[in-house]
């Protein structure tokens, strides 16, 4: 009986392991690119690397919501990150403005715009943007950490 119970538990946790694999192949694809003021201006002020690693992570941030969810399976978001301002001073800016310090801070955030296409084709317009209010907790942030928080937000919303 011990057995048969342990075979069973062992097997619905086989069976759990292989559903995510088979989910993948109807994931959201999700496209995140730079809108050309917003590339010209990290190229200028805070570091093309940095605004470019920070799409990535808007890009991440939104699969891995839309996969625990299974909202827009077979479908596409695409999105364009048309504004990012850093929470503390990016390496570039160190670098180029000999006043500021990594213990520099400001009020950050960012701006989203994109579509999503549904499996069967139908299209919705995105908007979605959020900029910290209160300087109180930039202190304790990381470079892009009002950025970030405002992706993770945005993806919890577009998946729901």
């Amino acid at each position: 009986m011990i057995r048969f119970v342990i075979a069973l538990a062992f097997g619905l946790t086989l069976g759990s392991v292989a559903l995510p694999g088979a989910a993948q192949a109807d994931a959201a694809q999700v496209e995140v690119r730079l809108s050309p003021e917003l590339k010209a201006r990290a190229q200028e002020t805070y570091g093309l690397d940095e605004v470019e690693r920070l799409a990535e992570t808007l890009r991440r941030d939104v699969e891995r919501e839309l996969d625990l969810t299974g909202v827009m399976a077979g479908g596409r978001v695409e999105l364009v990150l048309t504004d990012a301002k850093p929470s503390r001073p990016t390496l570039r800016e160190l670098a180029t403005r000999p006043g500021l310090s990594f213990r520099s801070f400001a009020i950050g955030g960012a701006a989203i715009e994109g579509r999503t296409v549904t499996f069967d084709g139908k299209t919705m317009p995105i908007s979605y943007s959020w900029y910290a209010s209160d300087i109180t907790d930039s202190r304790r942030q990381s470079v892009w950490g009002d950025a970030e928080w405002m992706f993770q937000r945005f993806a919890h919303r577009l998946s729901r």
